[in-house]
């Protein structure tokens, strides 16, 4: 095996390819290859510095890294859509190709066998295949989604270099073998999927968005809806009744003939209201 060396790695797959009878399926490859060196030879890299791989539904390149990652990315955003329209347009639906696409960067050696063998290169075909890129390429108009890894966007996309808008790349994590994979999107987030976008689609557990949820009907203090909360009625004390009212603690306290209320009463602890006639029937009112 080769001592890896620093790559460019570029991935090119077609969406539902294995839906199409033989013949489709033979057209679409001629276009994938037609698409991908026409976009290499856009961004002025030459057959001398790259290494291609066929997967069948989707094609490998291996670049040098002394080739310009900046004008690859520019003629991806630029070249692929262009193409891909004026193939479309004039293509019957069993023939329409659309494209998935990864850019990434890491070091990549080769076996006795001619196979490529590099964790960089595994973690580039998890992004290719992970579900939120072909939902995104699902949920898109246009015939082309691209992904680009975490050292790409740091390197490259991040600095706004012509034709390369930082703004249109979104922050990504997809589930993979491997563990979670931080990656960059260009275009819309998808916002449903397995996959877990940092912006907008699937909410993080425990995030504030401030405002307080509501309690369930089973949880201590939960209140029916339209009710008022428990300390809206500690705060405002119930109104007192009409007239005196006199509150006794303890002892045997009686009044000698005393209406209370019409009737007579003797009084141990509480509260008594109403007119209060002291010493018989026409006293004073106390």
């Amino acid at each position: 095996m080769t001592d890896p060396v620093s790559r460019t790695i570029l991935l090119l797959d077609i969406e539902k390819y294995s839906d199409r009878d033989d013949i489709e399926q033979a057209y679409l490859r001629r276009m994938l290859y037609d698409v991908a060196d026409r976009t290499l030879e856009r961004a002025g890299i030459d057959e001398r510095l790259r290494l291609r791989a066929d997967r069948g539904d989707s094609v490998m390149e291996l670049i040098d890294a002394n080739a310009s990652v900046t004008a690859l990315l520019r003629a991806l955003l630029t070249e692929v859509p262009t193409q891909l329209h004026a193939v479309n347009r004039m293509a019957s639906s069993s023939a329409q190709i659309r494209l998935r696409g990864v850019v990434a960067t890491g070091y990549v050696a080769v076996d006795e066998h001619d196979g490529w063998v590099g964790s960089d290169l595994n973690h580039a075909c998890r992004l290719l295949d992970a579900q939120l890129l072909r939902t995104a390429l699902r949920e898109r108009r246009d015939d082309f989604a691209l992904c680009v890894s975490e050292s790409v966007h740091t390197g490259i996309v991040r600095h706004g270099h012509a034709g390369i808008p930082a703004e249109d790349f979104h922050p990504v994590t997809v589930d993979s073998k491997n563990g979670p994979l931080r990656a960059w999107l260009h275009g819309p987030v998808p916002g449903a999927g397995d996959d877990h976008s940092e912006k907008g689609g699937t909410s993080v557990p425990g995030a504030s968005s401030g405002e307080r949820p509501a309690p369930r009907r089973d949880q201590p203090g939960a209140q029916a809806p339209g009710a008022q909360a428990p300390e809206a009625h500690a705060a405002r004390p119930s109104a007192p009744p009409a007239g005196a009212v006199f509150h006794f603690h303890g002892g045997a306290p009686t009044f000698g003939g005393s209406l209370v209320g019409g009737d007579q009463h003797g009084v141990s602890g509480g509260q008594v209201t109403g007119d209060v006639h002291l010493g018989g029937s026409g006293g004073e009112s106390a």
